[in-house]
């Protein structure tokens, strides 16, 4: 998996060896007429109609625990924008409720998680994967019902948190708002080989929960590590290049036919390392990585797919600046395997017809007027 990859041009593959859609030809490495595009977090709080959902739900816990209302919300904006790929809604500390702690989510407080686990006597007292299926089976039940509800050329992505960010969530009691993760970190740097049986804990569950998810029907996943850029370099090895590869390498040995996009935000200059060492398919770009760099390191020197990279503040501004930006990163990245998405999740307020321009502006791009960086 970590070796140099064969970029695929934009002829059709022979016979029923290339997927018939877009995002998962890109996936695949290659080079699409058109970048397809999804945007992290496109079901969600800037839709009024999701407000709606989450209400008659009973709240976000009841939101994610229901196939009928998270089904709903994910079809909302494929039903809005003519977008190549559904992700599932969930959310990530769900994982760590169905390990064991309580999942709660309060106004303006995002998820909180109790009691929060801050030693390895926790982690042993009261958590288990013992009810990991039970707890997460409908999420499951929405991926099956999501197979059946899209349309037949939007792919469905299914996700999960990577250990070291649901980690923070655990052992912060806490996710959302401002945080110096001043407890994660003080346990992990001071005591590592204490706080190792946690990753381990969920490297585990994490790998189980995506199996499930493709066992449903998921044509891709996705593993977010939306807190790695915070963990000094000898640490990111440890705790999130080393779990990652491990639980892609599971995915890829039991289904080796399904893409897997790896978000480590916020990595820098270990983005290369993460990408060769990990093996996954298709690496997710947070807003700071220059797109020249993503062309020579990732796209002619790993052939790997890049995803991303718009600063979700630019689609809240819309206009100009959104076009201009937009059409800086295509020009940069479609030359090679490049799925078009944002450095991170959409905000709330953006303005749901920001969406739809961007959407109509990345839908518009023909593949001649790029060009060919790998040629």
């Amino acid at each position: 998996m970590n070796g140099t990859r064969q970029v695929v041009g934009l002829d059709p593959v022979p016979g029923n060896i290339q997927p018939k859609k877009l995002l998962l030809r890109a996936l695949a490495g290659e080079r699409t007429e058109r970048p397809p595009i999804w945007l992290m977090r496109q079901a969600g709080r800037y839709l009024p109609e999701y407000h709606q959902v989450r209400e008659a739900a009973g709240g976000m816990v009841g939101l994610c625990n229901s196939p009928e209302h998270a089904v709903e919300v994910t079809l909302q904006p494929i039903r809005r924008f003519p977008l190549d790929a559904a992700i599932v809604f969930a959310d990530l500390p769900q994982v760590a409720a169905a390990l064991g702690q309580t999942l709660d989510y309060r106004p303006g407080d995002g998820p909180i998680l109790t009691p929060p686990v801050r030693s390895a006597a926790d982690i042993a007292g009261f958590l288990s994967v013992s009810r990991l299926h039970e707890e997460l089976a409908p999420i499951y039940e929405t991926v099956r019902q999501l197979t059946r509800a899209l349309p037949p050329e939007t792919a469905l992505i299914g996700y999960a948190g990577a250990p070291w960010t649901i980690a923070t969530y655990m052992v912060e009691g806490r996710g959302g708002g401002p945080s110096e993760h001043s407890i994660i970190k003080q346990w992990a740097l001071s005591d590592p080989d204490g706080f190792q049986p946690l990753i381990d804990l969920l490297t585990t569950a994490i790998t189980e929960f995506l199996d499930r998810q493709i066992q449903a029907g998921a044509e891709a996943v996705q593993l977010f590590d939306s807190w790695a850029g915070i963990l000094p370099d000898v640490l990111f090895e440890r705790w999130c290049v080393k779990p990652a590869a491990a639980i892609i390498a599971a995915l890829k040995d039991k289904h080796p036919g399904i893409p897997v996009i790896a978000f480590p935000r916020g990595a820098g200059l270990a983005y290369d390392g993460f990408a060769e060492a990990t093996g996954a398919d298709c690496i997710g770009l947070d807003g700071t990585v220059p797109l020249e760099w993503a062309v020579q390191k990732m796209q002619r020197g790993l052939g790997r797919c890049v995803q991303g990279n718009l600063d979700p503040q630019l689609l809240v501004a819309g206009g100009s600046a959104l076009h201009a930006e937009a059409d800086r990163i295509l020009r940069a990245l479609s030359g090679g395997p490049f799925v078009f998405n944002l450095g991170h999740g959409i905000v709330k307020t953006t303005p749901p017809e920001h969406v739809a321009a961007l959407v109509r502006q990345v839908r518009a791009w023909p593949a001649s007027v790029s060009p060919d960086r790998l040629g």
